[in-house]
């Protein structure tokens, strides 16, 4: 029978193993992607497939099943140390990726739940002892994860807002082009805890063509260039350049931005913002739901910000 201090070296070595192995497969897999697909993203980092959140998780538990399951640790005992291993994983991403802490905060989630699932679900298949079922399950997740790592990875989005404003087309448009800072406080719980949030615009020109920037808030700049420029009708521009802060960095490039506006005939007018953006994490059914909230409320930000200017003016 293993005494306790035994028990505690198989413990912590099935979270090391887990995670050294971890290191290696979205190492390996950051790189293929990369080289196979023929590009890296626009801040110059590589692809993170879905598998570095679902198959790499559930390898890392089942790894850490491996090294428990003789010890017959309850459920409770499976997350716990489960949880432990994720955020040692958030821990090492932060020292040695620079990842941002609320990147982090939103991908841990994800880890957690299919950690535990491998770490269960093994746990599960070790005890039936079958070796013929225990080589299948192997081969088929590593099957998925090879699957995964040479299959095309492309995610174009749109995100779309609609704002009314109470004031003629001819006021709102100015301060379309560009807008006095932001000065009202946060209410997206994102922007509160630290994630940058937009606070002005400045352009060098009224004309297609003409640079624009993007002011967020700790000082970092979206350059952007008018390729549409309609007076009381339409701004398009293209992002030319974005910042390197780490809780965006290498995970997701805002191509275009795009203002229209529409006069309703009754002295107001409805603003449109969308934003196109290209997604380098996956799931994209995971990693969608945060970016569309944050362009979202970017956009509303913004807006919100133009209508109150717009509706001074009148």
């Amino acid at each position: 029978m293993a005494t306790a201090p035994q028990n505690e070296t198989r413990i912590v070595y099935g979270i090391l193993m887990a995670n050294l192995v971890a290191i290696v497969l979205v190492g390996a897999g950051k790189y293929l992607v990369t080289y196979l697909e023929g590009y890296e993203t626009g801040n110059g980092s590589g692809i993170f497939i879905f598998s570095s959140f679902i198959i790499v998780p559930i390898i890392m538990g089942a790894i850490s099943a491996w090294y428990w399951h003789p010890l017959q640790l309850k459920t409770r005992a499976y997350i716990g140390w489960s949880a432990v291993s994720t955020l040692i994983a958030c821990l090492a991403s932060f020292i040695f990726l620079k990842e941002g802490v609320i990147c982090l905060l939103i991908v841990s989630p994800l880890m957690l739940v299919f950690t535990v699932t491998g770490a269960l679900l093994a746990r599960m298949v070790y005890n039936r002892k079958n070796n013929t079922l225990n080589s299948s399950l192997v081969g088929f997740v590593l099957l998925v994860l090879l699957a995964d790592t040479f299959s095309s990875h492309k995610n174009l989005q749109l995100v779309s807002d609609t704002l009314i404003v109470n004031a003629p087309i001819e006021k709102v448009w100015p301060h379309v082009v560009e807008y006095k800072p932001i000065t009202s406080k946060e209410n997206y719980w994102l922007f509160k805890i630290g994630m940058p949030s937009p606070v002005q615009s400045t352009v060098d020109g009224y004309e297609a063509g003409a640079g624009r920037k993007c002011i967020f808030s700790n000082g970092y700049v979206f350059d952007e260039k008018m390729v549409v420029f309609k007076p009381n009708d339409e701004l398009t521009f293209d992002i030319i350049s974005q910042p390197h802060d780490p809780e965006i960095m290498g995970h997701i490039d805002i191509v275009r931005g795009q203002f229209i506006l529409k006069n309703n005939g009754d002295g107001t007018t409805t603003v449109i913002g969308n934003s196109w953006y290209k997604l380098y994490v996956f799931p994209g059914w995971y990693f969608n739901l945060w970016s569309e909230s944050i362009t979202r409320n970017v956009h509303l930000r913004v807006m919100e910000h133009i209508k109150i200017l717009s509706e001074q003016d009148v």
